[in-house]
């Protein structure tokens, strides 16, 4: 197995910094794509803005994703003592994906009502975002458990089941593709419900043993 050398190791500090730079902006990009409705003469406002539902629930399903996702970044990042290089770049994959979430949600908020195959499209689109952010997630979990960059010592039974609590939504994000060809609300209910299952906590909490 094998084990980052001292002289490799950096600290985490500048890592965790950046990356809550990246999540905040991406954040930030999510609301931008919320507008007023345009009312035509003699409209009232209130039905206007209830028809524009898909631009809200999409908004929220992606704000409460990546929030989550920086909770449990935070999480992680509070267990590992060093960063090594591989470290860095698979953070930088997972910041790919984050930074890239606007731009689905944009998409499947306009077409989540048509009775196309754009819906499905992107639903499919949205999912496959999901599915890669959670891969490199997973690859973050794992590297600094393979490499022994976190606080605590763990059997390889421990890190088994470490990985597949942690790595059990990529499996459901992954289905999510297929289900989008089904029913895209279908498959926007699951994303901000599989949102809340990550809402606790699936990181080893320091110093747990069992």
């Amino acid at each position: 197995m094998a084990v980052s050398t001292q002289t490799n190791l950096a600290e985490t500090n500048r890592l965790e910094a950046f990356s809550d730079g990246v999540f905040a902006i991406a954040i930030t990009l999510l609301v931008l794509e919320l507008h007023s409705p345009e009312l035509e003469e003699g409209q009232r406002l209130w039905p206007a803005l209830v028809n524009e539902w898909p631009q809200f629930a999409a908004y929220l399903t992606s704000f409460a994703i990546l929030g989550i996702m920086w909770v449990n970044h935070h999480s992680m990042f509070r267990q590992i003592k060093r960063a090594d290089r591989g470290l860095m770049f698979l953070n930088l994959l997972l910041l790919l994906w984050v930074t890239l979430l606007p731009f689905p949600t944009s998409m499947f908020a306009e077409h989540l009502e048509d009775d196309s195959i754009n819906a499905s499209v992107a639903a499919a689109v949205y999912s496959a975002n999901l599915t890669l952010a959670a891969i490199a997630f997973s690859a973050i979990w794992w590297h600094v458990l393979r490499n022994h960059l976190v606080d605590h010592d763990m059997n390889k039974s421990q890190v088994r089941k470490s990985l597949i609590r942690y790595s059990f939504g990529t499996v459901i994000y992954a289905a999510c593709i297929g289900v989008s060809f089904i029913s895209a609300q279908v498959t926007l209910l699951i994303v901000f419900l599989l949102a809340l299952y990550y809402g606790f906590e699936q990181i080893r909490t320091r110093g747990e043993t069992g």
